[in-house]
């Protein structure tokens, strides 16, 4: 015990001794264990930051009828999603669709969950708000503008049964179901959306006199591309009615610009690694040059070059140890105002990470004292001591 306390005793008094070298090796190593420690929690938060983002982008999968099905059945849905960890579903939105008359001109509703619309579709632009309650319409753009109605205003939606619709028009007008609904909102999409009228599942079965399987799912999942891969063979394999596909201009965006963000991170902690090394290397060899007539007189003395080699290695490994250990929380905040400036989301401190720093910044260090250890095992002590 009294030997190893005598050995940190005699390591920090010579770091102390060249205090302005040691603080330059000090600070290199926090930087780059800062640097490694923010980017390694950026690197395997990324996934969940771009997850979230790719989410505002619309569903990621969905679930159409399988082979001859006409329809997938509610209880075929909640079967499938218990294949999906129910951590990772932002949102389901079923869809039913009929044609409807409005002012005697054919109309496509859809009938859908509006909760899950709006959890699946979040970059859909409402003008007004998203319906609250049963009697509400949420109608699209070109819709509002044909018929002239807005927020607030009511629209006569008539249902007519595709059986009655081989009828003089005089009858259909009679036979189809008409229900006075209210507009709560407009929708502006940019897409075929706008020309559809939006209801509760209620309201269309109201509508419609009949309660029928949805023609199509849409599910926004945050999972990988792997793990949305799993989840529809899965689906498509183990329930018969429900063929579940990936939406891929989403997925594939998705995953190739994760993929190439990782690498990026990957190349700059390399990077810095490599320059820490270079600038810890620089440091500890300049030190081994003013040392040089101390290291001959104890080789003099009879000290062993593993004497020496342990005292050169113990001083680089506490810097390695301090600045990891600095680092690793220094790497946290970095982290956090990366996060909070790119994503707009905090992350959560990973515990593991310091042991994780401490190491790899440890093993830099160890790394970059291994030439100039080298040196100082070569020096001839009786070149030394002759001034030479």
């Amino acid at each position: 015990m009294k030997k190893q306390n005598m050995f940190f005793r005699m390591i920090t008094a010579s770091l102390l001794r060249r205090r302005s070298r040691m603080v330059v090796a000090l600070l290199a190593i926090m930087v780059g264990a800062t640097i490694l420690s923010g980017l390694v929690t950026i690197y395997y938060d990324v996934p969940r930051q771009m997850g979230e983002q790719f989410r505002n982008y619309g569903a990621n999968m969905i679930f159409v009828p399988s082979g001859s099905a006409e329809g997938i059945k509610s209880t075929d849905v909640d079967s499938a999603l218990t294949y999906i960890d129910k951590d990772n579903i932002v949102g389901v939105a079923p869809y039913r669709y009929e044609t409807v008359m409005v002012n005697e001109r054919p109309v496509i509703a859809a009938g859908t969950d509006l909760d899950g619309a709006n959890a699946t579709s979040p970059y859909w632009y409402v003008t007004g708000q998203w319906p609250q309650e049963n009697g509400q319409l949420l109608i699209g753009k070109d819709i509002a503008e044909l018929y002239g109605v807005g927020e607030g205003d009511t629209m006569s939606v008539t249902y007519v049964p595709a059986s009655d619709t081989e009828t003089s028009d005089e009858n259909t007008k009679e036979k189809g179901t008409t229900v006075e609904f209210t507009v709560s909102g407009t929708l502006d999409t940019g897409g075929s959306e706008e020309n559809y009228i939006f209801m509760s599942i209620s309201d269309i079965e109201k509508l419609t006199g009949e309660k029928k399987s949805y023609d199509m799912v849409e599910l926004s999942i945050s999972a990988g591309h792997d793990e949305l891969e799993s989840y529809v063979d899965k689906i498509s394999g183990d329930v018969p009615s429900v063929s579940a596909r990936l939406v891929k201009r989403v997925t594939q965006s998705e995953t190739t610009v994760l993929s190439k963000l990782q690498a990026l991170v990957l190349l700059v902690t390399v990077v810095v690694l490599l320059l820490t090394m270079i600038c810890v290397a620089t440091t500890m060899t300049a030190v081994v040059t003013e040392r040089r007539k101390e290291i001959g007189l104890r080789k003099a003395l009879g000290a062993s070059n593993k004497s020496i080699i342990r005292e050169f290695m113990g001083e680089g490994m506490m810097l390695g140890g301090v600045g990891g250990f600095l680092g690793s929380f220094l790497g946290f905040l970095f982290a956090q105002l990366v996060s909070m400036n790119v994503f707009n989301s905090s992350i959560t401190f990973q515990p593991l990470l310091i042991p994780v720093t401490l190491v790899a910044s440890v093993g830099v260090t160890a790394l970059a004292c291994l030439l100039p250890v080298r040196s100082a095992t070569e020096v001839d002590p009786a070149l030394v001591l002759k001034g030479e």
